[in-house]
């Protein structure tokens, strides 16, 4: 029994490792703390059969059956455990009752928006900050962001500076890109 000890857990329990990840393998997609978590349960599997090997089968087959078994059941619990997660959670898409254009995430969002920081004040008031990120913008640019401010919809704001969808996606775009916006922070 002591050469046994000895041979899977000579150089950091190499043997048993190997094996284990022999078993890992077809399952994939683990991290390394969940490698952790499955050698520490191979060692628990290891001291069990240990006590309880009696020669009837070579002990690499009895380890490897108990470890598969150990294993399996282990994969099972944590999916079962993730299952159970999901089929709680739901959708900040799904509509809220029976009114189909009210989603969960139109009660949750807050009201903050880059239009509505621009616009709060007059120019005069802006910071440099300010000024800085409206500079970014072309004049098409910023009428298109005071329309979207004063609760126009993209088709309104389309037809009032007589642009396409492109050119609409581009301001829009261009209003919200982080290079613009970094003026601000």
């Amino acid at each position: 029994m002591e050469q046994i000890v000895i041979t899977y857990y000579e150089n950091n329990a190499k043997k048993l490792h190997k094996i284990v990840d022999r078993i890992l393998s077809k399952f994939g997609g683990l991290s390394d703390k969940d490698l952790d978590d499955f050698y520490s349960l191979a060692n628990e599997v290891f001291v069990d059969v240990m006590r309880r090997y009696d020669d009837s089968q070579s002990f690499d087959t009895f380890l490897y059956s108990c470890l598969l078994n150990k294993i399996k059941t282990e994969m099972a619990r944590r999916n079962r455990e993730k299952r159970k997660a999901d089929r709680m959670s739901i959708s900040i898409d799904m509509p809220i009752e029976d009114d189909e254009d009210s989603t969960i995430g139109d009660m949750i969002t807050d009201g903050f928006t880059i239009e509505k920081i621009l616009f709060e004040d007059n120019e005069e008031g802006f910071s440099k900050r300010m000024l800085s990120y409206l500079s970014r913008l072309s004049n098409l640019q910023k009428e298109v962001l005071r329309l979207n401010i004063a609760g126009y919809l993209p088709g309104e704001i389309r037809e009032e500076l007589h642009i396409n969808e492109k050119q609409y996606a581009d301001c829009y775009a261009a209003i919200h890109s982080y290079r613009n916006i970094s003026a601000l922070f």
